[in-house]
C-alpha cells in the first residue's frame, strides 16, 4: 500500500475486495493495473501472518552507488555485509527519517528488495536513494568521490561519538558505515575510512544492536547538519 501511495513504479497491484472497498482511491488511481484476488490468494503472496489484502508489484529500486549519490547529499548509510533483512529495513526506515539522501547495500549483504526488509522500513525505501554495490571497497570510494567523509561505526577501535560530535567533525557531510553484528567490518574496510566511532555504553549492555546503533550515529550527524552557526562574538 505504501508503494502505490508514494508514486513508486507499481506494475500491478491486487487487492481482495474487503481491502478495495476500505481504499477506492487506490482502486480508482490503478486502471488497467488492477487485478481483485481472494482471501487466500491475498495470505499466499503477502508473506505475513495477517495480510492487509493489498499487494503491489513494483520495479525494482536499487542502483549503482554512483547513482545513487547523484546530486548534493549530505549524509548516507552504507551497510557491507550485512545479512539480517530486518535490520537492513529498519536502517532505510531511520536513515530516511534522520533525512539521509541514500543507503548502499555493498558486498553479501542482503537483498532490499526481500520481503521482510521491504516491510521493515515502512514505506522509507520509497523515499530515498538504494545503491547497490558488490565491492564494499568500491562503496566506500564513490562516497568519497561524493564529497564525503567516510566514518565507520566500531566499537573496539572507534572514537567516543560525542567527542567526535563536540570536536565538529560530524558537521561535514558524512557516510556512515557499518557492519554486521556477527563479524562487524574487516580490518581492510576499516583502513580505508576516515575514522572509527564508537557509541559509549553507559549502562551494563554489552552492545546495541545494528539499528539501534545506525539511529544513533545518524541522528549525531542530523544534529550536527543542523546546528545553526555560531555567532561571531562582538
Amino acid at each position: 500500500m505504501r508503494a502505490a501511495l508514494t508514486g513508486a513504479a507499481v506494475q500491478e497491484l491486487f487487492l481482495t475486495e474487503r481491502a478495495a472497498t476500505r481504499h477506492p482511491d487506490l482502486v480508482a488511481s490503478a486502471g488497467s493495473r488492477l487485478c481483485m484476488i481472494t482471501e487466500r490468494a491475498a495470505a499466499k503472496l503477502s508473506e505475513t501472518a495477517s495480510p492487509q489484502g493489498i499487494v503491489a508489484v513494483c520495479a525494482t529500486l536499487g542502483r549503482s552507488a554512483q547513482e545513487a549519490l547523484q546530486g548534493a547529499v549530505r549524509l548516507v548509510a552504507v551497510l557491507a555485509g550485512v545479512s539480517d533483512p530486518g535490520n537492513a529495513g529498519t536502517v532505510i526506515r531511520v536513515a530516511d527519517a534522520a533525512g539521509a539522501s541514500a543507503v548502499l547495500f555493498a558486498g553479501e549483504t542482503v537483498d532490499p528488495h526481500n520481503g521482510k526488509c521491504v516491510r521493515a522500513s515502512t514505506g522509507s525505501l520509497f523515499h530515498l536513494a538504494l545503491g547497490l554495490e558488490s565491492d564494499p571497497l568500491r562503496a566506500v570510494a564513490a562516497c568519497r568521490e561524493a564529497g564525503l567523509q567516510v566514518l565507520a561505526a566500531d566499537g573496539t577501535t572507534g572514537r567516543d561519538l560525542f567527542d567526535v560530535a563536540d570536536s565538529g567533525a560530524l558537521a561535514a557531510p558524512t557516510a556512515w558505515l557499518f557492519g554486521s553484528e556477527a563479524h562487524g567490518l574487516a580490518p581492510a574496510l576499516l583502513a580505508t575510512c576516515d575514522g572509527a566511532v564508537a557509541i559509549p555504553l553507559h549502562g551494563r549492555a554489552q552492545s546495541l544492536n545494528l539499528a539501534t546503533a545506525a539511529a544513533v550515529c545518524l541522528y549525531a550527524s542530523a544534529r550536527a547538519h543542523r546546528q545553526p552557526a555560531p555567532r561571531p562574538i562582538t
